[in-house]
């Protein structure tokens, strides 16, 4: 049996990861892949657990240190109870979010660093680095409108930062991508369709497919 592959949509709230997800699981099983799509924080009951706690915290919130340890602990379950399994039994793995959002949020416009970012995924995935990173970019003005409409008031405690913040993480995520070349950028200020294709391009060239 041959391995499956592991893909990750990266990107700042409202560039349109989840649909892009979506739509990417519903194109490979089109064409006779098998295929799952996954989030992170998430993907295992445990790591869902994290993710509650990350997003609604108890009390005063967590320290950037804390926020970091968390991301990274269910990372590491949902790499060794799903992604690996995923992979081994020939599934193709699309990931909505992975360690590049750790580096961007914690990381960069956290500040806790790259290097502390990439230690603890060392520790916690044995390093694990997908097979192709889509790094979707949408104008900060256009995804303040897509999140008004989406979310109205609500917010979570990571997404209802400050504006500063959030454009930190954007810069921080071209910023690593420009330096890595497994990382594909796609424009996202389109229709989903638009984009879409864009990704499709990407995907079926990176891995042979048929177009």
């Amino acid at each position: 049996m041959n391995s499956g592959r592991f893909i990750a949509l990266e990107g700042g709230e409202g560039t349109g990861k989840s649909t892009q997800a979506r739509l990417l699981v519903n194109a490979l099983a089109a064409a006779e892949i098998d295929a799952v799509a996954t989030r992170e924080p998430g993907g295992t009951p445990g790591a869902e657990a994290i993710r509650e706690l990350l997003l609604h915290p108890p009390g005063e919130g967590w320290t950037m240190e804390a926020e970091s340890l968390l991301f990274a602990a269910a990372r590491a379950d949902h790499v060794q109870r799903r992604i690996l399994p995923a992979i081994a039994d020939g599934t193709w793995v699309v990931c909505d979010r992975f360690v590049d959002s750790s580096r961007a949020y914690q990381g960069g416009a956290g500040k806790l660093g790259d290097a502390a970012v990439q230690a603890m995924h060392e520790i916690g995935s044995h390093g694990l680095r997908p097979d192709l990173v889509i790094l979707i970019d949408a104008d900060d003005r256009l995804v303040r409108e897509r999140l008004a409409l989406r979310d109205g008031t609500r917010t979570d405690a990571i997404g209802g930062r400050e504006a500063d913040y959030h454009a930190a993480v954007r810069q921080t995520f071209l910023a690593n991508a420009r330096n890595d070349e497994n990382v594909a950028i796609i424009d996202g200020d389109s229709t989903p369709e638009e984009v879409h294709s864009r990704i499709m391009q990407v995907v079926t060239r990176k891995f042979g497919l048929s177009s």
